[in-house]
């Protein structure tokens, strides 16, 4: 699977997400997007999101980008050094 189509996957993924929730009150869409990308995304899902997020015009929907400000960003990974 190319990075290409990964960082598709995952735009459209968020972008369903944010259709669910455009069907909730509109104090709660923001809140919903984000709890439930913290709940079901693994930390290489969310480092994927937020690269996207940074570059900017990823095609992510206004509330996926709302959301971003309070979806947990996942540790870093530690780089191991070979001695």
């Amino acid at each position: 699977m190319s990075l290409d189509n990964t960082n598709g996957k995952l735009v459209r993924m968020a972008n369903q997400i944010a259709t669910f929730f455009k069907s909730q009150p509109e104090a709660e869409r923001v809140q919903g997007v984000a709890t439930h990308i913290n709940k079901f995304w693994e930390p290489r899902m969310r480092k994927a999101f937020f690269e996207l997020i940074e570059q900017g015009d990823a095609g992510f929907d206004p509330i996926v980008i709302s959301a971003a400000a309070i979806i947990k960003r996942p540790a870093p990974t530690p780089h191991t050094t070979a001695h």
